[in-house]
């Protein structure tokens, strides 16, 4: 990072990645950190922490006054291991793996809905931004999160890929769950962010869309990375 800024002069660099679930957001943010020397967030494992220590509590994603009750027994931190890649813990235990289980994501879907919860974490990943180099990706993160972000990107793709490729990872982790139960948790998960009252899922407008469908992982990494490339570093970055 220090040596990006020494070249580029610059105080900092924001990336803003918003999109619906399953877009590959998390994995193509990874990458494209990787590649150019960035912090990676994940803000939407925030949100499922969140949503894991509700569900751990019995307290229903719909019981709102609840769920806001148990934000100040948690302790959320970040943190990342040699090669790169976010933990996340919860009161001191590392609740990575267990955040990405499907009941999770509908409890995460759900509760990112409440206002109090937003702004609960809302300070916390706008801190991150202002101490490093970042590349952020969630669901509002150009909008609300990162408005003055450098550059904004709104990765989508349809319901039918989205799932297909969540569906391959839950597999490949060895989590039991059809095809059928991923596209209709994509489509619900679909419903609830674009029409939730407060920070819907929307590109911004300064956003530019970029459609994977039917892309290859390398192939969406190489047209997010030509975009960072001319945007932020104007075709100089080696």
């Amino acid at each position: 990072m220090d040596g990006i800024r020494g070249v580029l002069m610059r105080e900092k660099i924001s990336i803003a990645i918003d999109g619906p679930s399953g877009a590959g957001k998390s994995t193509l943010a990874q990458m494209i950190a990787e590649r150019f020397g960035l912090l990676y967030i994940d803000t939407g494992a925030i949100y499922r922490a969140v949503g894991l220590f509700a569900m751990r509590k019995g307290i229903l994603p719909e019981d709102e006054a609840g769920v806001v009750a148990l934000l100040p027994e948690m302790k959320i931190e970040l943190s990342h291991d040699d090669t790169g890649v976010q933990r996340i813990f919860v009161n001191g235990e590392d609740v990575s793996e267990e955040i990405r289980l499907p009941e999770v994501s509908i409890y995460a879907s759900r509760i990112s809905a409440i206002p109090d919860v937003r702004a609960f974490l809302l300070e916390m990943q706008r801190k991150f931004a202002e101490q490093y180099d970042v590349i952020m990706d969630g669901r509002d993160i150009g909008t609300v999160v990162l408005p003055d972000a450098e550059l904004k990107i709104f990765l989508t793709a349809s319901s039918e890929e989205r799932a297909r490729r969540r569906y391959q990872e839950f597999c490949a982790k060895g989590v039991k769950t059809t095809y059928e139960d991923v596209l209709r948790d994509i489509i619900r998960r679909d419903k609830n962010d674009c029409g939730r009252a407060v920070s819907p899922l929307a590109p911004a407008e300064d956003s530019i869309v970029v459609d994977t469908t039917g892309n290859s992982l390398m192939d969406s990494c190489d047209q997010l990375a030509g975009i960072v490339k001319e945007r932020i570093f104007h075709g100089t970055y080696l």
